[in-house]
């Protein structure tokens, strides 16, 4: 089995948030769909989206055996907000009141980016990384495994975890049973939906909308078993591209670069080149014990190209050649049309 997958290098990421409107733009704009958020961006350390969703539960225990968690409520998902557009621009006044979100005719608790920018640690330490989420499109899926009416199946030729919403029978055990919490009910035409790669537009060699529309370069796309390839490269040979909370025992393949810190300020001010301002126990209950060697990986690269240097792994991820992110999606969307799904 060919396997597509994703890396994101969190160091490069600034949070603008264009993947999500690009993937909300594209995908979920339907009735039944407001609060659905293929992919988002949370600000970490957070809540997330959904809120709390690493309290849920899902996934596999040490022993190999399916958990089913819950599914996250209305409440926790957040969105699908109506505004008092009429009262602010149409009712006179315009001086007096301001733009309000309403959720059901009730003041929101919870969406997506709620807790945006506000991170972790105290002045003069404060700290903060961004972390986009979607879809894992694992080895092996919890919500597969999960449906009773095989309605979720995953594609031999590329790894691409899909669903038949024909054969959905609002079950909504694949929710229940996805740790990531990335599957979302469609109350109105009650099925389960999730992000499918942009399969139209792999299908056309075109890059899914969340890494054409990344201003950062920090998007990769590609197969995970192409040698040649960034992906193979970053995740399996230099193994500084890592999977978010590997021991759920999904086997995501949406890898992650993690964050560089910057260090911590004494009480005098000055620098201490000891201690990274993000905590390495933080970092490594996100992506694991090897998350260590990968950032120590990097720190290496870096002192290296300083000192006069090349480095490769470096190299790659800058990605000065914008298509080099792209594998061999590299179609423009406009050859196709991108009103296509």
């Amino acid at each position: 089995m060919s396997q597509i997958a994703l890396v994101f290098d969190l160091n490069k990421c600034m949070g603008c948030q264009s993947c999500t409107v690009a993937c909300k733009m594209l995908w979920t704009r339907e009735p039944g769909e407001e609060r659905q958020w293929w992919c988002t961006v949370n600000t970490q350390p957070g809540r997330g989206h959904p809120r709390d969703w690493e309290t849920m539960g899902g996934g596999y225990d040490r022993d190999g055996r399916l958990v089913l968690g819950r599914a996250p409520s209305p409440e926790e998902l957040g969105g699908g907000w109506s505004f008092n557009h009429e009262e602010v621009f149409f009712g006179g006044r315009g001086h007096a009141v301001h733009l309000q979100p309403s959720q059901d005719g009730h003041a929101p608790t919870w969406g997506p980016n709620w807790d945006e920018d506000q991170g972790g640690g105290e002045w003069p330490n404060a700290y903060f990384f961004y972390l986009p989420r979607l879809c894992n499109h694992c080895t092996r899926p919890a919500c597969v495994e999960a449906c009773p009416s095989g309605a979720m199946y995953k594609r031999a030729e590329d790894g691409i975890v899909l669903r038949d919403e024909d054969a959905c029978r609002g079950a909504r055990e694949c929710i229940r049973a996805c740790p990531y919490k990335k599957i979302y009910w469609n109350h109105v035409r009650n099925v389960a939906q999730h992000c499918i790669m942009c399969l139209p537009r792999l299908e056309e060699r075109v890059a899914p909308a969340c890494v054409r529309n990344c201003p950062g370069r920090l998007v990769f796309v590609g197969y995970l078993d192409d040698a040649s390839g960034p992906i193979h490269r970053l995740v399996s040979e230099w193994e500084v591209a890592l999977p978010l909370h590997p021991e759920l025992g999904t086997e995501p393949n949406v890898f992650y670069v993690p964050p560089l810190s910057p260090y911590r300020l004494r009480d005098d001010r000055s620098i201490d080149t000891e201690t990274p301002r993000i905590p390495p126990a933080y970092l490594e209950s996100l992506f694991g014990p090897r998350v260590h060697g990968a950032l120590a990986r990097l720190r290496a690269e870096l002192e290296r190209v300083r000192a006069g240097g090349r480095s490769e792994i470096l190299d790659t991820l800058i990605a000065r050649e914008w298509k080099s992110l792209l594998g061999p999606f590299t179609r423009e969307p406009a050859e196709v049309g991108e009103a296509r799904r």
